[in-house]
């Protein structure tokens, strides 16, 4: 083989060099990535998996999967099979993120119905209530005003034959347009004065709410449940018996009745004249009710099961306050009747003088201090009791009472019905028709040696919540009659008790006794008082003089 010569070498090796030099030149051009570190590319993964988080996060949990699938496909490269897969997933999710949406609307839509609908009802409910409370209002009222359109028609039917007309028009005027009834009788006598409403007076029979207090306090008296000093058995502490009565302590009278028992309790009630007709010449008197082994303790306070009539009331307060003398109310129908009238008694009712009188101070404080004060005139000498409970689907006020407390003329029973009615109105109602008789009324001269007459306890309780002149029973929530709260527009705390004496009864200052009693002058047997008015004998006085029973009767006053 013959060697090239060099210069025909030199011409293919020209070409040759320069086309390597073209091929490799960009080779040796290019940089060359650095090696990345491992620290570094563990930072970037840590990166990564943060912003990956942070993406995650923001978006909506159900939106995850196909979150993953676009993270994947832009953080590495995949095929085009997996590629499909993760569309496909992505696809799915989306489906059902539409889905999940629509159903959290729909949700979201039956609540909101839902609500609505409560919404709705419970306003339904509220407008329910307020009409039935609307409908009950008026059905009140309405009876309310049968009752005082019933009373209206009853004065009208009244036969007034024998009354004193200007005494019935005081009674008339008292009363007003209030559903009631007043009886004035005299109550040495049992003479009827005036009766308006006749019917309720005689014929219907009520609840005597706190003035059965009456009875159980000469029934505790009578059996020494009540001490000497007023206390419960040997307690000489605490309420006695004056307070209890002139503000109708509901606790104390049923501690009294725990003691006595209801068959005592009932004995005493006939023996005062309760459960049976009085025996007045009106026909169709009724005798009310007495308990039958009910041993409830709210008979004693607040007089349930019992059903008593004014007249019962009248004869029952005048046997009290004339030392159990029960007399027999009649009307003079004629005026011969009238002229040559005689008093009538039922049986003694059986009880110590002394016990009755006991009860006295407390009668006397209910108009002084009590529950009565701000609507009687105490300074006329009034004793008497309240009363107020809820009776037969309302309210029901009573007041008895005698004046003057020294010599009784008179006894005044008004009993009131309606939603606003308490003892302390029905006793303003009574100081009305007290003052009209006011002029035959021989004042009490001393109540503070009247009341020490009835009794030598100490000092009536005139610090018992003095400005408290409501009955403790106005307990409507324990009251056994269908509701009749005072709910339905006529709130009781805002009447106002027509004011018989503006000013406060002032007590009069404590006079000197009659007859002193000294350690160096006993005298062998007590001394007796009697008091009379020499300028209180009339013609009527001269008539009387042949009829002891309605000649004025003296006093007698034992100083202790």
């Amino acid at each position: 083989m013959k060697f090239m010569s060099p210069a025909r070498l030199s011409r293919l090796l020209l070409p040759a060099t320069f086309l390597l030099v073209a091929f490799a030149l960009p080779a040796f051009s290019k940089p060359h990535p650095k090696p990345t570190p491992k620290k570094a590319a563990k930072a970037v993964k840590v990166a990564r998996k943060e912003v990956k988080k942070e993406r995650s996060t923001s978006r909506n949990k159900r939106d995850s999967r196909s979150d993953r699938a676009k993270d994947s496909r832009r953080d590495k490269k995949v095929s085009p099979r997996e590629q499909r897969r993760l569309d496909a997933i992505a696809k799915r999710d989306a489906k059902s993120s539409k889905k999940s949406r629509a159903e959290l609307r729909k949700e979201a839509a039956e609540r909101r119905r839902i609500e609505e609908e409560r919404r709705r009802a419970a306003l339904a409910e509220k407008r329910r209530r307020e009409e039935a409370a609307r409908q009950a209002r008026l059905r009140q009222i309405a009876f309310e005003n049968g009752l005082k359109q019933e009373t209206q028609a009853d004065i009208a039917k009244d036969n007034t034959e024998g009354e004193d007309p200007q005494v019935r028009a005081a009674a008339v005027n008292a009363l007003g347009n209030k559903a009631g009834t007043v009886v004035v009788m005299e109550a040495q006598t049992g003479k009827i004065v005036t009766i308006v409403n006749q019917d309720w007076a005689i014929k219907n029979s009520f609840k005597p709410c706190s003035t059965i207090k009456l009875v159980t306090g000469v029934a505790g008296l009578t059996e020494h449940v009540i001490n000497a000093d007023g206390g419960i058995g040997s307690s000489t502490s605490g309420v006695s018996l004056d307070g209890a009565i002139a503000h109708s302590n509901n606790g104390y009278f049923q501690r009294v009745g725990s003691n006595l028992g209801s068959s005592k309790m009932v004995s005493y009630a006939r023996q005062l004249g309760l459960g049976e007709p009085t025996g007045i010449n009106v026909d169709g008197e009724t005798g009310g009710r007495v308990p039958n082994g009910n041993n409830n303790l709210r008979i004693y306070s607040h007089g349930d099961d019992f059903e008593v009539t004014p007249l019962q009331l009248a004869v029952l307060t005048s046997a009290i306050a004339e030392g159990g003398k029960r007399v027999v109310p009649q009307v003079a129908k004629t005026r011969f009747e009238g002229t040559s009238f005689r008093a009538k008694y039922q049986r003694p009712i059986g009880v110590p003088t002394e016990d009755l009188d006991q009860m006295l101070p407390g009668m006397i404080g209910t108009a002084e201090y009590g529950t009565a004060h701000r609507g009687v005139d105490a300074s006329l000498g009034i004793a008497g009791k309240t009363g107020s409970c809820i009776y037969k689907g309302t309210w029901i006020g009573l007041f008895t009472s005698v004046a003057p407390v020294e010599n009784p003329k008179y006894a005044i029973v008004v009993i009131t019905r309606g939603s606003g009615e308490r003892g302390k109105y029905a006793a303003a109602i009574a100081g009305h028709v007290y003052q009209a008789l006011s002029p035959k009324i021989r004042p009490a001269r001393n109540l503070a040696l009247a009341a020490s007459r009835f009794g030598n306890r100490p000092s009536v309780q005139k610090n018992m919540a003095a400005a408290d002149d409501e009955d403790d029973d106005d307990d409507a929530a324990n009251a056994d009659d269908t509701s009749a709260k005072n709910d339905d527009g006529a709130d009781s705390s805002t009447q106002t008790v027509p004011a018989i004496n503006p000013k406060p009864a002032v007590s009069q200052p404590v006079q000197k006794p009659l007859v002193t009693r000294t350690v160096q002058s006993t005298p062998k047997f007590a001394p007796v008082i009697i008091q009379y008015d020499k300028s209180g004998a009339d013609k009527s006085d001269k008539t009387s003089k042949s009829d002891p029973a309605t000649a004025t009767r003296p006093r007698v006053i034992k100083n202790n």
